[in-house]
């Protein structure tokens, strides 16, 4: 068992200088004129006992954006820990993501509506359509769906999840609303730069699951311990901040206080030009990653 004084546990008396955010993410405004922390929190695989803690050891830390979805199965305990939190309902941006089960036939109104039940929340700051599941061709009409959840004040805002630039063209010509985020694998060996490029041309902001990629491969670099070394940063946070200079929002998980506290603390550092293009060599071409076409859920 660890001890009260562990380096992964924060102190929680009334004294404690966690008690207060210690670092804060600037803050990006989506299409809609909201605003969105540029940095969150991301849960998955966390379960519901799992994640309620670490949700309050991050909000002592001072994330503000915290990210579910109904397929994580831990929607209870991101509530939970929301309400241990004690911080205010409006100074949280809690997103949720609704599967392929809620797709059609306004199934996601019923989707939505337990996801609050399960969150313990009024409202969500972002839905998502979590994939396209292009082989049933119902994400346009869930898409209306969440236009009417929109409209209904049931979430503040509405994007998707793994849509390549041919299912957004979908949306854009059949639904009226555009969204306001779309989150995507990438990493600097996934970079997707031409999906970013439709992102950004059509308004749409990008976010990054698994930002620092998958296994501890990409966190061993050469390229990223050398940079790591040159700004005095660990390997996590050259990555984190590579994203930040390409003006994403990234989601990194961890359940540790201090791999928490390292992940938000890049925002006092830039990467120069010669580093962005060493980290772009590491791009490991088409056909890596997940396939929003052939995969999902």
């Amino acid at each position: 068992m660890r001890s009260q004084n562990s380096p992964d546990r924060l102190p929680t008396s009334p004294s404690s200088p966690f008690r207060k955010a210690l670092m804060s993410a600037p803050a990006l405004t989506l299409n809609d004129g909201r605003t969105i922390p540029q940095l969150g929190m991301g849960t998955w695989p966390m379960t519901d006992a799992e994640v309620a803690p670490v949700i309050v050891t991050a909000v002592e830390l001072g994330y503000r954006h915290i990210d579910t979805a109904v397929k994580y199965g831990n929607e209870a305990g991101v509530g939970e820990g929301i309400r241990n939190s004690g911080l205010a309902r409006e100074e949280l941006f809690v997103t949720t993501k609704l599967d392929g089960v809620y797709q059609g036939d306004d199934k996601a109104i019923a989707g939505l509506d337990a996801s609050l039940g399960r969150l313990g929340l009024d409202y969500v700051d972002l839905l998502l359509i979590h994939w396209p599941v292009p082989s049933r061709d119902l994400f346009v009409s869930t898409w209306r769906t969440f236009e009417k959840l929109l409209a209904q004040g049931k979430t503040r805002s509405i994007g998707v999840s793994n849509f390549k630039p041919a299912h957004l063209e979908r949306l854009r010509a059949e639904t009226d609303v555009v969204p306001a985020v779309n989150q995507i694998q990438i990493s600097p060996y996934i970079p997707r730069a031409e999906q970013r490029a439709y992102d950004t041309e059509h308004g749409i902001l990008t976010t990054s699951w698994s930002p620092l990629g998958q296994g501890n491969a990409l966190l061993g670099e050469p390229v990223i311990t050398g940079l790591a070394e040159k700004h005095g940063k660990t390997p996590g946070q050259v990555v984190l901040r590579w994203h930040v200079e390409l003006g994403l929002v990234a989601i990194p998980k961890s359940a540790s206080a201090t791999r928490l506290r390292e992940n938000l603390d890049i925002f006092d550092f830039s990467l120069d030009a010669d580093d962005l293009a060493a980290i772009a060599s590491l791009d490991q071409g088409p056909g890596v990653g997940v396939d929003s076409d052939v995969d999902g859920h």
